[in-house]
């Protein structure tokens, strides 16, 4: 199976942060963005523009050159398998009590594509974000309220939502049990 070249870079970012001891905040403050937006560049939420990803580099002592490098390494593959459990769990610093696992994160006919599910514990409720990328949410097990601009969208199992991410939104799990969901984040133009 092709390794998800578009998460690899996020991820070498998060590794090199880690295995130097530094936190969000160090890097983000060094490279002159927020902790927020670092985390969306590890986690693929977003996709940094070339000077963003060199003040990165810089903030890191790590050549851009050795950032990259992991994106060229595999050829490409006729197809993508994820079996249930191989997902990557996805450590969100704005999204507490939600439990991500990245499915992939791909260039689709031009189109960069991240799929994830997301567990939403009972009782959560994650302020308005916004990103980079339009959002097709399919709930696949209990409810969610989504709060988008004054509106409030209640989802129940098999609905589908799909709506620009730009525009900050919040989710909360009303019920008693966990809510899953199946995303497919669009990412628009880098940063």
């Amino acid at each position: 199976m092709k390794s998800d070249i578009l998460s690899a870079i996020g991820k070498k970012l998060r590794n090199v942060r880690k295995e130097k001891g530094l936190s969000l905040a160090d890097v983000a403050q060094k490279s002159g963005i927020t902790p927020g937006l670092l985390s969306k560049i590890e986690n693929f939420r977003t996709m940094p523009s070339l000077p963003v990803l060199y003040k990165i580099s810089e903030a890191l002592e790590e050549p851009l050159s050795e950032i990259v490098k992991p994106v060229d390494e595999e050829p490409e593959a006729s197809f993508t398998l994820i079996r249930k459990g191989e997902g990557e769990r996805e450590s969100r610093y704005d999204s507490k009590g939600l439990i991500y696992e990245n499915l992939m994160s791909q260039i689709i006919h031009s189109q960069p594509v991240k799929v994830v599910t997301v567990t939403v514990l009972p009782g959560i409720f994650r302020k308005p974000l916004a990103n980079d990328s339009y959002e097709l949410v399919y709930l696949l097990e209990g409810e969610i309220i989504y709060g988008l601009l004054d509106e409030k969208v209640h989802l129940k199992k098999g609905d589908t939502l799909y709506f620009n991410g730009q525009i900050p939104h919040s989710l909360k799990n009303p019920g008693t049990t966990p809510a899953k969901l199946f995303k497919a984040y669009f990412m628009n133009s880098s940063i």
